[in-house]
Parts: structure tokens; C-alpha cells; sequence
């Protein structure tokens, strides 16, 4: 999925997002409403990602973690002036005004947003060495994919407690990076390309303790290059 299309599901923009989530807990009404932030439906089936997500997980984290961010989102935005805002000017300005009473709309605008990404930066039969273009840029700013490789899982496996691992745009590199809580490369001016979860309930129901085994299964098996070529393409 390029960097547009993503956008505009995520966001909303255009016409209202068809979703095709039977057993998985939502509703067409909530899908077809005039929400600002939409609830977007899986770039593939829920058990697609077996076995190394497992259509349990899915169906927890997407069904019911990541729809519960929009839910609060768009509750938190009635009535104020972000309603008509697209969803990354909601997040750079509720994180830029470090107002107390925008935490909230930050943390579940920006874990909406974030849960988009992730999905459509996980593929089936996906991960290993990166697309001929991403190669190029691995190779610039890592020196061999290797090298990326050991990077990213040492970020993510150090990482402590809940957040994200990210890689980045910045300053005509790319970059690993970290985040805590709900917090996103968007705020702080970086462009991000692909993301792995590590919340705790992203992957405990499949691997429990086991984060360096949900690391490299997302490393080896499940990360997207073509997502992140088409956000470092477009940018």
C-alpha cells in the first residue's frame, strides 16, 4: 500500500471506508460514520500473518486494542477545533501544545495512527533482505542489512516497557529509532517508513516473555520493505 492510500484510509479523507471485519467485533455503522479518524480495515486476512502472528492475536489487538484508540480519539475530538483536522495535524499540534488537557487526544490520535502503520508494515512471506531501492538506502545509512538487522532487534528487544521501533526519514538518512508509550516519529519531525509494536499485548498471547522470538519473527518473516519503499518514495 502506497503512503497516500494509506493516509486516506487512516484518516478518513474522501469516501467513507468499507470494512470487512466479520467476527471481528465492529460494526458497519461505526465504519461508515462520520468519525474524523476511521477505524481501517487489515491490508490482509486476520490469519494471514500465521504462524508467526497468530489470527488470536489479530483479532485482540486489531479488533479490540486498536479500535478502542479510534473510539476515544474521535469522542476526545468532538465539539473542538481538531475535529475537521487531518489526523497527523492533530498529533504534531496536541503534542506541540503540551497542554494537559490534550494528553489524552494525543495518546489515542497518535496509537490510532500508529496501529495503522504497524499493520501495513508486517506482509505475508514478507521480512529478510530489503527491496533492490530500500537496499540502496539500508546500504547508505547502515553500511550491509546486517548491520540493520542487528540494530533494529537490539533497539526493540532494549526497549523497556511499552512503545514502538521505528525506522525513520531524517535529515536525508535513515534512522532507528524508539518511542515510548504512544508517543510517534510524526511529532518529533521524522518521517516514518515502517514500525514494530512492542507493547506488551502485541505478541504475549504468541510468544509471552519471548520478545527477541516476536523481534525476529517480524525481522525474518513479517516486515513490509515495499510499505516503507513507497513512504521513502513519496517523501
Amino acid at each position: 500500500m502506497k503512503r497516500r492510500e494509506f493516509l486516506r484510509w487512516s484518516i478518513g479523507a474522501g469516501a467513507l471506508v468499507m470494512l470487512e471485519m466479520a467476527g471481528l467485533g465492529c460494526s458497519r455503522d461505526a465504519a461508515q460514520s462520520d468519525f474524523p479518524i476511521k477505524f481501517p480495515p487489515l491490508p490482509y486476512e486476520a490469519d494471514a500473518l500465521e504462524p508467526h502472528l497468530s489470527e488470536k492475536t489479530i483479532r485482540v489487538h486489531y479488533g479490540k486494542h486498536h479500535r478502542r484508540y479510534v473510539e476515544r480519539a474521535n469522542h476526545l475530538l468532538a465539539g473542538t477545533q481538531h475535529a475537521q483536522r487531518p489526523i497527523e495535524a492533530i498529533i504534531r499540534e496536541t503534542y506541540q501544545s503540551g497542554a494537559c488537557d490534550q494528553t489524552a487526544l494525543f495518546n489515542n490520535a497518535a496509537q490510532a495512527y500508529n496501529h495503522a502503520f504497524f499493520w501495513n508494515s508486517m506482509k505475508p512471506d514478507g521480512g529478510g533482505p530489503p527491496t533492490e531501492f530500500m537496499r540502496r538506502w539500508i546500504e547508505k545509512s547502515f553500511g550491509h542489512h546486517r548491520h540493520f538487522r542487528e540494530a533494529f532487534a537490539e533497539a526493540a528487544n532494549g526497549h523497556f516497557g511499552s512503545g514502538w521501533v521505528w525506522l525513520v526519514l531524517s535529515e536525508g538518512q535513515l534512522q532507528i529509532m524508539t518511542t515510548t508509550g504512544a508517543k510517534t516519529p510524526l511529532a518529533l519531525g521524522k518521517l516514518p517508513l515502517l514500525t514494530l509494536d512492542v507493547w506488551e499485548h502485541a505478541y504475549y498471547l504468541d510468544y509471552h516473555n519471548r520478545r527477541d522470538e516476536y523481534v525476529a519473527a517480524f525481522l525474518d518473516h513479517l516486515l513490509n520493505w515495499d510499505f516503507a519503499a513507497a513512504n521513502l518514495g513519496e517523501a
